[in-house]
């Protein structure tokens, strides 16, 4: 996967979505429980169902992590199959990882070479040798936390360091490290009026951007502020889409939200 390859597909498509695949049992139908890996068989119904309208997948390694050596052998089966019959999507593994040297290229080995995805979530907080190992992987990409869209984002990313808001530090900061054109950066919807200032500092990098639909951020309001020549966004929805239905009928239900967002974004680009 290369910049150009996901813009390509962004324009083709008109869509700018990226589907969180954030499986939890607890809330799958409950005839998926007699599969013999209900995680799989959930995410690939919904892959299958929605693939033509996003761009990108993001399992989130938490809700696979939960369930042990089978939550991890489910998250290298989506991945093997996303690589496999939908190579053109890019593939991020939401892990927000980071930590020094050999820890990181350890972590990104495990999530560019082992499960073979595009792209890895990690976090700043380490500094410069923390992200760098995540550079160093032609055509893969990290993602680094920005401006998230929780609540407890104001407790430190917005605090001023030398009257510079610590997120604009990080992006700067970030910017001069090796090989920073493989850094994208996640910028919650919820804080979209911030973007005007975000884009000044990264004007070309692409933005993953969570918290549209159950969280409440406003994808008229991303786009105003965040979008770029390249368009540059990829707007997650998770909950929103995965879980529009508790009945057989949840892939039929999560394509109609899907289909919602994304021609709320043909008519955006």
């Amino acid at each position: 996967m290369t910049l150009e390859n996901l813009t390509t597909q962004i324009l083709e498509k008109k869509s700018f979505l990226c589907i969180g695949l954030d499986v939890d049992l607890e809330k799958v139908p409950a005839h998926l429980l007699q599969e013999e890996d209900p995680i799989f068989a959930f995410a690939k119904a919904i892959i299958d169902a929605t693939h033509d309208l996003c761009v990108a997948y993001k399992p989130n390694t938490a809700f696979f992590e939960a369930y042990g050596v089978k939550g991890w052998i489910a998250l290298e089966k989506i991945s093997n199959y996303l690589n496999e019959n939908y190579p053109d999507h890019f593939s991020i593994a939401d892990a927000k990882r980071g930590d020094i040297g050999n820890t990181s290229t350890r972590y990104a080995k495990a999530f560019y070479e082992d499960l073979n995805f595009d792209s890895v979530t990690i976090a700043p907080y380490m500094g410069k040798d923390s992200v760098e190992p995540f550079l160093a992987f032609e055509n893969k990409f990290a993602i680094l936390l920005a401006l998230t869209s929780n609540r407890g984002a104001y407790d430190f990313q917005t605090k001023t360091v030398d009257g510079t808001p610590l997120y604009q530090e990080v992006l700067k900061t970030a910017a001069q490290y090796n090989n920073s054109d493989r850094l994208m950066y996640v910028v919650g919807a919820t804080k979209a009026k911030y973007l005007k200032e975000i884009r000044k500092i990264v004007p070309d990098a692409f933005l993953l951007v969570p918290g549209v639909g159950a969280q409440g951020g406003s994808l008229e309001e991303v786009v105003k502020y965040g979008k770029n020549d390249q368009v540059g966004l990829l707007v997650n929805s998770s909950r929103g889409i995965i879980y529009a239905s508790k009945d057989k009928d949840y892939a039929e239900a999560a394509r109609a939200k899907a289909k919602e967002l994304q021609e709320q974004m043909a008519g955006l680009i």
